[in-house]
């Protein structure tokens, strides 16, 4: 069984993360539906994200932190830290590569570094292991 998700722009949150890959969007039980979606179905821990309701992102025509006056802020700096110490991904990389190179591009990005080689199922960013065929994740995923 695969769970595979098709990644859309709607799906990553202001910060650079991928939606598409949190543990809470993959789950079965009480599924996320993501940072930009409005309901009262998200995770606490999106809930009370201070990125979402941040003013300065208000401000921004792209709806994205890389496009804010204060970019990187502390807030962005201290969870891209510690993703990529926990999780092996950058908020900061991800947020350069849909500035520079556009959505369209960090999507097939996202794409092939979030998908499993064995089993073709999304791999979330949040476990060393498929969720599927529980493969173990490349260093580099």
């Amino acid at each position: 069984m695969s769970i595979q998700v098709r990644f859309d722009q709607n799906m990553i949150a202001p910060c650079g993360m991928n939606c598409g890959t949190c543990i809470a969007y993959l789950r079965v039980k009480k599924r996320c539906p993501g940072c930009r979606v409005n309901t009262a179905n998200k995770a606490i821990s999106v809930q009370r994200c201070i990125i979402t309701k941040c003013s300065y992102l208000d401000k921004t025509d792209s709806k994205f932190c890389y496009d804010c006056e204060i970019f990187p802020c502390n807030r962005i700096k201290q969870l891209d830290k510690r993703y990529r110490t926990k999780y092996r991904t950058s908020f900061i990389e991800n947020l350069m590569i849909i500035s520079e190179k556009g959505m369209a591009d960090f999507l097939i990005f996202e794409t092939d570094r979030r998908t499993c080689p064995k089993c073709r199922s999304t791999l979330s960013v949040h476990r060393d292991k498929c969720l599927v065929c529980a493969s173990a994740v490349l260093q580099g995923q």
